[in-house]
């Protein structure tokens, strides 16, 4: 996707819902043993533990069949790798990039913000992941109490080159000495995947430059058109003044408006952050459920019978202001009911709604809050504006073969 323009529509593609590590995991290691030619991965968390064990095994057996691995992990969230790990993902052949490593100082980390947050895997230019889900064991069911419920999806068709495009793009810009990669950018932009389903899907992307607010502006949109339903499933809610007026809006014309929150959070501080909303939001008519099987990390919406999402952006003040995002919006009435069945299962079965009688806290301190939130979802676009806009770095890891470029590469 040229960074110049804006997303577009593309027909004929085949998209399919997949929730939790236990329908992604096997799909994705189970398309790159079958790849003969690459496989890129952008996640945003790869833990050394089973999961990230598995995805060494199939990619270092990848690598030795002579297939291209390129793996981009972030300096943040995927900080505590060892040596070790990644020599065994490098020393076959694969190469791995961290974006933006940043230094301990004291031992901790302080590379907080502007975050590469995308979760996208694509293998042989011809099958696409997206989603939220990152490689780490705690997206298991057997992980325990705080295994996390979140969902991805498989494409294949036409939308995968434009997603295909923008991985390789994101390592062309920063690796100017890697040939390949310019040949290959160049190739990409002249492919044409041929039809394989009837979806219609916009691939959305956010970063500090060109896209800041894309993926918002289509949450809105949404909203703003729905007539029927809307449902939003977000694990960290906190979102700005203008979509939260979008959805009292909606509530008070007739739309139902579902939200489902964290009520078992993996960090305390997300369902504190959330519950400020809540008298502005019951008092407008939206519906609000917490999910209380364990904690929700799911990032997907619909609205009426046709628009969906599902990606890795969250409704927060990170995701909506400084990380790199990216989220793939879909118009199917086949892809929308399928998620509607997901997020109603939820909504009936694991969910406790709340109600007004349910906020008992002082009103006074309540209209003292309120005015204090307002002026913060107002303006905290423009104040996180100011944070320091770096350049990410991509930095290789590991062994890597000299042909493929430089030691050290910046990314615009």
């Amino acid at each position: 996707m040229s960074a110049s323009k804006g997303p577009r529509w593309i027909s004929g593609n085949q998209v399919e819902l997949l929730e939790n590590g236990e329908q992604y995991f096997p799909r994705v290691f189970e398309a790159i043993r079958q790849a003969r030619r690459e496989v890129v991965i952008e996640t945003f968390i790869l833990f050394e533990d089973k999961v990230g064990q598995a995805l060494q095994d199939v990619l270092r057996e990848a690598a030795l069949r002579g297939v291209k691995v390129e793996v981009m992990i972030d300096g943040f969230g995927s900080a505590g790798l060892s040596p070790a790990f990644i020599e065994a993902l490098t020393s076959t052949g694969g190469r791995v990039r961290v974006f933006d490593p940043g230094r301990r100082i004291f031992g901790q980390r302080l590379n907080y913000f502007r975050r590469m947050h995308r979760k996208i895997v694509v293998v042989d230019g011809a099958t696409a992941f997206v989603g939220g889900i990152n490689f780490s064991a705690d997206h298991l069911l057997d992980f325990g109490p705080m295994a996390k419920q979140d969902y991805a999806v498989a494409l294949r068709g036409p939308i995968v080159g434009e997603i295909h495009h923008f991985v390789l793009r994101a390592i062309a810009l920063g690796d100017k000495g890697a040939s390949w990669f310019r040949r290959r950018l160049k190739a990409t932009s002249q492919e044409l995947l041929g039809p394989e389903g009837t979806d219609e899907v916009l691939f959305v992307t956010r970063d500090n430059r060109r896209h800041t607010n894309d993926i918002e502006r289509h949450y809105r949109a949404a909203i703003r058109s729905a007539r029927e339903r809307i449902v939003i499933a977000n694990a960290y809610f906190f979102p700005g003044y203008r979509l939260i007026q979008e959805m009292r809006r909606a509530a008070r014309r007739g739309v139902a408006v579902h939200l489902i929150l964290q009520g078992e959070p993996d960090m305390p501080f997300v369902k504190v952050a959330a519950s400020m909303l809540y008298h502005h939001l019951l008092h407008a008519g939206v519906c609000i459920h917490e999910y209380i099987d364990r904690p929700l990390h799911g990032k997907v919406a619909l609205a009426d019978d046709q628009w969906s999402t599902v990606g890795s952006s969250n409704l927060d003040p990170l995701s909506l202001s400084l990380n790199l995002e990216a989220n793939v919006v879909v118009r199917s009435r086949a892809f929308n009911q399928a998620l509607w069945d997901k997020l109603h299962d939820l909504m009936q079965n694991s969910c406790k709604q709340v109600r007004t009688s349910d906020l008992t806290e002082w009103s006074a301190w309540r209209l003292v809050r309120s005015f204090f939130i307002f002026h913060l979802l107002r303006w905290y676009p423009a104040w996180v504006g100011w944070l320091p806009r770096h350049v990410p770095r991509l930095e290789p890891l590991g062994k890597q073969d000299p042909r493929r470029g430089p030691t050290q590469t910046d990314v615009a």
